[in-house]
This record gives C-alpha cells, structure tokens and sequence, in this order.
C-alpha cells in the first residue's frame, strides 16, 4: 500500500463499517498513538478492555500483516509528527520574521481562496435552513476547534434561542448533556486533523436520535462527515506545529453574517436586550469615564505632556 496512507488515516477511513469491539479500540488508539505505538498486543488488550486476538483482527482489518507492523506503522507517523518543529526548522531557519508572516499570511489567504473555491453552496444553504428551524442547537468542537466552537456558540446565541455548547472532556459527560436530543434538534460538529472520536461520538449518538448533524471539516473523506446531513468543508493544513483555521473561522463567520440578515428583528431586538442589561447591571460602567479629567480629552496630546513636565 501506499507509505503515505498512514494509520490514522485507515482507521478513519475504515471506522464506520468497524464492529463494536474495532471501533473502541480505533478510538483508543487514536486518542492515545503516542502510547499504543509502544504498547504490545497484550497490553493494548488489557488497556482497552478486550483480548489479544481482537487487538490482532484489529490489525489485520487495517490491512496489516498483523500487529507488528501495525505497530511499527503507527511508531513511524508518530516520529513525523515528533519531528515537526525540526522540518519546520528547515523550512523556516534562514528566514526573517517578516518572511516568516509573510508566508504564513499568505498560506493562510490561499486556504482562504481555496475553500471559496470548493466549498458546497447547496450545503452551506442547508446548514442555514437546520439552524433557523431547529429546535434546540447542539455544538460540539474539541481540543483546537474549541475556540470555533465558542465562537459559533456566542453568536448563534445572539441571533436564537436554546443553543448548548457541549463542553466536557468526558464522552459520558457529553451524552448526558444530549440526553433529551430529538428529530427537532441538530447538532453542529467540528473537527479537523487529527480528528476528535469525541466528537464523532456526539455526532453518532445525535443521528441515531434521529436529530439533523452539520459538521465543519476539512475533505469529504472527513469521518466526521459519516453521520452529517450536510458537510461544510473548509481547508486546514499543517502550516506549522499548529493547525491554520483561518478558512473554517471564515465559513463560521458567513454563516453568522447570514442567519444575521434571514432574522434582522430578532437580532436588532436580543442586541438591545443585551445592551439594555449591560446599562441596567453595569457591566460596562459609564462612571469608569469620570475617572478621566474630561478636559484633558479635548487638550492635543503634545500639549498634555507638557503640562505633566511642568507639573
């Protein structure tokens, strides 16, 4: 097979079709590679909760000769990920710090670019039409997508009702606070490389309840896009030791601006509430401005500092 199919990569292209048993060890092994690459078959076994023979099959099922060479193929894309700061190094050591945000701004645009090009517009329309009609909103981003997903939540919180963050580093944690989803509902998803199962799990447990999933990601061969009704997929790539997310932040933005203009009421009257609540409970206080000599606000900046010297 090819050497650039990695691991990972198998396990999430073959994940659906897993049996139970498969599936918990793929979730393992991708939350943990670090240690499973040098686990035995044994130990893996008895830390996942299964046997010897299932870790074996498990093996063969990603098209391994058997467990070790499963394993020294996961030790292999573990050291290249270890070895990233070095080909970063490499790529960027004679650089200057001009050069360097020149090439990681301009990388950035070109993802930009690129997700205009690709992304699905009947998609994107779709995702709109399960966000206004939805009963309740569920959002789910982990580990580096936290951040769109706290993004999302905060203005989709402005625009509409019942809208729940699923902040839990805990599966359980998570299904209890989807407990009560229903067909009425749907659940946005987000998540790139390497992918949360976290996350895949929130978005299973939600399709089989039968509720609409959207998820945010990066290539339709996604294992996040297994159980959505709609795929929003934006380019994320390695430009560094972290992840670019600029083109996914950029499609989370359209999707704001555009629930925006499909209920302009609703979202002119929830921002008034909230300014009205900021002025009755002083979260921003206007007394803060008294602190300042009001006449120095209209005196030019050289002359205030003359004054300050003379004093």
């Amino acid at each position: 097979m090819d050497e650039t199919y990695d691991t990972i990569s198998r396990i999430n292209e073959k994940f659906n079709k897993m049996s139970k048993s498969h599936k918990k060890l793929a979730t393992f092994v991708i939350d943990h590679y670090e240690q499973v690459a040098f686990m035995t078959a044994a130990k893996l076994a008895k830390t996942v909760g299964t046997s010897e023979a299932t870790v074996v099959r498990f093996a063969y099922a990603l098209e391994y000769e058997g467990y070790p060479e499963f394993q020294d193929s996961l030790a292999e894309w573990v050291k290249k990920k270890l070895n990233t700061v070095q080909s970063i190094g490499a790529k960027y050591g004679s650089s200057s710090q001009s050069e360097i945000l020149a090439s990681v701004l301009s990388s950035d645009v070109e993802k930009i670019e690129d997700t205009m090009e690709h992304i699905d517009i009947q998609a994107f329309e779709t995702a709109v039409n399960i966000i206004l009609g939805a009963k309740h909103i569920y959002i789910i981003g982990l580990r580096s997508c936290r951040p769109l997903a706290q993004f999302l939540h905060f203005y989709l919180n402005l625009i509409r009702g019942d809208v729940n963050l699923l902040d839990s580093t805990s599966t359980s944690e998570t299904f209890e606070q989807m407990l009560r989803i229903n067909e009425k509902d749907a659940v946005i998803g987000i998540s790139f490389p390497r992918y949360s199962m976290r996350t895949l799990k929130a978005m299973e447990m939600a399709n089989d309840k039968n509720a609409k999933v959207i998820t945010i990601t990066d290539t339709i061969h996604s294992p996040m896009c297994l159980y959505s009704a709609c795929n929003l997929l934006a380019r994320s790539d390695m430009v560094s030791i972290v992840d670019s997310l600029v083109a996914p932040l950029s499609v989370i933005n359209a999707l704001v601006v555009t629930l925006c203009l499909k209920r302009p009421d609703e979202v002119r009257k929830n921002l008034e509430s909230l300014e009205y609540a900021w002025d009755n409970y002083q979260v921003y206080l206007k007394d803060e401005i008294n602190f300042i000599d009001e006449e120095m606000l209209n005196i030019p900046l050289q002359a205030q500092m003359s004054r300050r010297r003379k004093r």
